[in-house]
C-alpha cells in the first residue's frame, strides 16, 4: 500500500444506454497512474473521452444511464470508487479530490452569491463559518488573481462576472479544502493569455506547496508543455500513446498525436470588398452598472463596463476586440445587439437602432446574431438540436414546410461539420466543442449580415478551431458578412480579423490594422498582451518543431 500511486486508473470503461437495447462505449479499457505532485495531463479532440474519464474517478456520471463493464478499476489512496458507497464518495468529493469543470457558469449556482458558493465547501468539509469562513474566502480569492476586486466581488452572483472570472471562482472552490488531487477539465479555456499565464504559474505554485498531484484535461499543447509532466493522448475513448512529455511531443509515435501538433488555425483574413459600405456604427458607447449599497440601497457609483467607445464596421470586415476578462468585450457586443442597456448612438444598416421598439427590432434579429461564449448555458436543454437550430427559423418564418425548414438545419450542421443525424439528440449528449458547433450552426442559419462573435472557438480543440476558422473566412466572403469576433486567443484572431480594438477597464487602448497591432503595438498593455501569446505560440512551435 505504501508504494501504491495516489490514484490508479485500471482497464476503465464507460458504456451509455442509447435506448433501444444499444449502448455506445464512450472510454474503452484505459489505464494510467497518477503520483502525489505530478501533473498528468489527458489530451485529445472533443469527444475523444477525456471528461468521461474524469468524471469517472468521482464517479460524477448519470448512473444507471452510464455504467462500468467489469474489470473497471478506479483506486485512490488505495481505495476503490467504483462501486463505492455515496458516504464514502461524499468523504472525498471536494475534499481529497477537487474538481474545475469546462463551464463555469452551468457549475456556479445562479441563485446564490459567490460567497454562498465557496463558503458551502468550507462549511461541508472544514466546518467554517462566519468571519472564518469570509477570510478563507478572500484569501481564496486573492490567490485566483481578483485581489483587488476580493471584497468587492463576496456578493457578486455568477452572471455578473465575466467568464474568466467565473473560471477563477471555480478554482477557488476547488482549492478551498487543499485537496490530495486536482482534476482540472479545460481549466484555462475561458480565460485570456494573460490570466492564464497566471493561473498556470498559480497551480504549479500550490501543487509545490501542498503536494497536490492534478489531471490536467486539455486541447491547448502550449498549455500542457508548460504544466505537465506526463501526457496520455486520448482518441475515440482509448488512449493511443503516453509518457513523459518531452519525449511525446518531441519524437510523436502514433500518427494521431503528430495529428494534434500540427493542427491550428492558419491562413490569413479575408480581403475585405473595397467598396464595402458602413455596417455598424458605434458613437460614444456607454454601459455603465450602478452599485448600490446601504440601507435604501442607494446609487453609490458604478462599474463602468463600456466607457465611451466608438467605432465603425464595413460589411465583409472582421473587427478583433481582445482585452483581459472584465475589460468590456462581451457587454460591447451584447450593446450593439440591443441585449444590453446601453447609452450612446448605434446604427446598423444606415438605421439608428437605439430608441426602436422591441417590436420593431424584431425584424432585424435575423440580420444580427450571436454566438455565446458558453454553449450548455445558451442551448435548452429540453429542445433538440433540430428544434434548437430550427426555432429561428420558424420566429422569422423562413421555410413555407417543415421539410424545408428540416433542409436548412440538415445544410447548417453539415456546414458546422455536424452529422446531420444528430439534429434528433439533445445538447447534453455531446461534448463542450460539439455544442459550440451546434451554437454557431443557430446563428448561420439564418444567413445574418452581422455576427458577434463571443469567444465561439474557445471550448474548441485546435483542429476544431482550424476548420471553424476556416468555415468563417468561408462564409465571410462569399456573403460579405461583418463579424465582430470577441476573443482571448491572439491566433484565432489574427487569422480571422482586419483589424482590431484593444479593450481594458471599459476604455479603447489601443486600435487599427491587425498586422500594425500584432507586429507593432504602441501601448504597454498591448505589448504585455502581445508577448503573452506569443510565449505559448513559441511553446508550441518547438513542440511541432
Amino acid at each position: 500500500m505504501a508504494d501504491e500511486p495516489l490514484l490508479s486508473v485500471r482497464d476503465l470503461s464507460v458504456s451509455f444506454h442509447t435506448g433501444k437495447g444499444q449502448t455506445f462505449t464512450a472510454v474503452d479499457r484505459v489505464s494510467f497512474q497518477l503520483n502525489k505532485g505530478e501533473t498528468l495531463a489527458l489530451v485529445g479532440e472533443s469527444g475523444s473521452g477525456k471528461s468521461v474519464t474524469a468524471l469517472s474517478i468521482l464517479q460524477l456520471l448519470p448512473y444507471p444511464l452510464a455504467h462500468h463493464p467489469a474489470g473497471s478499476s478506479v483506486r485512490f489512496e488505495g481505495q476503490e470508487q467504483v462501486g463505492a458507497s455515496e458516504e464514502s464518495l461524499r468523504r472525498i468529493r471536494g475534499n481529497r479530490v477537487a474538481m474545475i469543470f469546462q463551464e463555469p457558469m452551468t457549475s456556479l449556482n445562479p441563485l446564490h452569491t459567490i460567497e454562498r458558493q465557496i463558503g458551502e465547501v468550507l462549511t461541508i468539509h472544514k466546518g467554517l463559518g462566519g468571519e472564518a469562513a469570509r477570510a478563507r474566502i478572500v484569501e481564496l480569492l486573492n490567490l485566483v488573481g481578483l485581489k483587488e476586486q476580493a471584497e468587492k466581488r463576496l456578493d457578486a452572483y455568477p452572471h455578473q462576472l465575466s467568464g474568466g472570472q467565473r473560471q477563477r471562482v471555480m478554482i477557488a472552490m476547488a482549492l478551498a479544502n487543499d485537496p490530495a488531487l486536482l482534476i482540472a477539465d479545460e481549466p484555462t479555456t475561458a480565460v485570456d493569455v494573460t490570466i492564464q499565464a497566471q493561473l498556470l504559474k498559480l497551480l504549479r505554485e500550490l501543487q509545490q506547496k501542498l503536494g497536490m498531484a492534478i489531471l490536467f484535461i486539455t486541447h491547448d499543447l502550449g498549455v500542457v508543455r508548460k504544466i505537465a509532466h506526463r501526457v496520455c493522448v486520448m482518441q475515440k475513448g482509448r488512449i493511443v500513446e503516453a509518457g513523459d512529455v518531452k519525449t511525446v511531443f518531441d519524437a510523436p509515435r502514433h500518427e494521431y498525436t503528430r495529428h494534434l501538433l500540427e493542427a491550428e488555425p492558419k491562413g490569413k483574413p479575408v480581403t475585405p470588398p473595397a467598396n464595402a459600405r458602413t455596417l455598424v456604427e458605434g458613437k460614444d458607447i456607454r454601459v455603465w452598472f450602478p452599485i448600490k449599497g446601504g440601507l435604501l440601497r442607494r446609487t453609490q457609483g458604478h462599474v463602468k463596463a463600456v466607457d465611451g467607445i466608438d467605432f465603425v464596421l464595413k460589411e465583409g470586415h472582421t473587427l478583433g476586440v481582445v482585452g483581459e476578462s472584465g475589460s468590456g468585450k462581451t457587454t460591447l457586443g451584447l450593446a450593439l445587439l440591443r441585449l444590453e442597456t446601453a447609452r450612446g448612438k448605434i446604427e446598423f444598416n444606415g438605421k439608428e437602432i437605439q430608441d426602436l421598439r422591441q417590436s420593431e427590432l424584431r425584424p432585424l434579429r435575423r440580420e444580427m446574431q450571436i454566438v455565446f461564449q458558453d454553449p450548455y448555458g445558451s442551448l435548452s436543454p429540453r429542445l433538440s438540436v433540430g428544434e434548437i437550430i430550427g426555432e429561428g427559423l420558424k420566429i422569422h418564418r423562413i421555410g413555407r414546410t417543415d421539410e424545408e425548414r428540416d433542409a436548412l438545419i440538415v445544410a447548417a450542421l453539415n456546414e458546422v461539420r455536424l452529422d446531420p443525424e444528430t439534429r434528433h439528440r439533445y445538447p447534453h449528449e455531446f461534448s463542450g466543442g460539439q455544442r459550440q458547433r451546434i451554437a454557431i450552426a443557430r446563428a448561420l442559419v439564418l444567413k445574418p449580415k452581422f455576427l458577434v462573435l463571443d469567444e465561439p472557438t474557445s471550448a474548441l480543440d485546435l483542429s476544431v478551431q482550424a476548420q471553424i476558422v476556416d468555415l468563417l473566412r468561408e462564409l465571410q466572403e462569399r456573403h460579405r458578412l461583418a463579424y465582430l469576433f470577441i476573443s482571448h486567443d491572439l491566433r484565432v484572431v489574427r487569422a480571422l480579423a482586419d483589424e482590431v480594438m484593444v479593450l481594458k477597464d471599459g476604455k479603447i487602448v489601443e486600435r487599427g490594422p491587425a498586422s500594425r497591432i500584432f507586429d507593432a503595438p504602441t501601448q504597454p498593455y498591448t505589448r504585455a498582451l502581445m508577448a503573452a501569446a506569443f510565449e505559448l505560440e513559441a511553446i508550441e512551435g518547438a513542440v511541432r518543431t
